[in-house]
């Protein structure tokens, strides 16, 4: 099993990309949760904004074009080997983002890419807590999606 490269917690974003009444989600290929469904994102480089990092982590993983609009929610995963080592700890940094052009196309470390409604949840393994996640965010922006769409 991987084993952490640095010592401390890794911080990455993950950006639940809207499309009309879709959410882009990959399928991971890489642990954790490796083959699970999820929103996609990554490690922010150094020197990095964070909403730059939404951009190109989705440019990179989708080879779609997004507009981050609104910092979301910030999680902790923190997963353990067999033996009780902390093989990965990630803080994530969610975003709220618009999709604004292109083709999802699965790259870099997504086994496959595409847009699912809410009611697609359910026939999906998906990461944990992943449906509670985006249920809330669409309560929490249902009349700003609205005066955007």
């Amino acid at each position: 099993m991987q084993h952490m490269e640095s010592r401390g917690p890794v911080v990455a974003i993950g950006a639940i990309v809207l499309k009309d009444d879709r959410i882009l989600l990959i399928r991971r290929g890489n642990p954790p949760n490796q083959g699970l469904w999820s929103v996609p994102g990554g490690k922010v480089r150094l020197g990095e904004k964070l909403q730059e990092a939404v951009r190109r982590e989705i440019r990179e993983e989708c080879s779609i074009d997004c507009i981050p609009l609104d910092l979301y929610e910030v999680v902790e995963r923190i997963y353990h080997t067999p033996d009780g080592e902390i093989s990965y700890h990630y803080v994530i940094v969610d975003f709220l983002a618009l999709w604004a052009g292109g083709e999802p196309i699965a790259r870099d470390d997504a086994l496959d890419v595409g847009w699912y409604g809410l009611e697609d949840l359910n026939g999906i393994q998906t990461t944990e807590g992943l449906s509670e996640v985006i249920h809330k965010l669409l309560l929490r922006y249902k009349s700003q999606l609205k005066a955007i769409s």
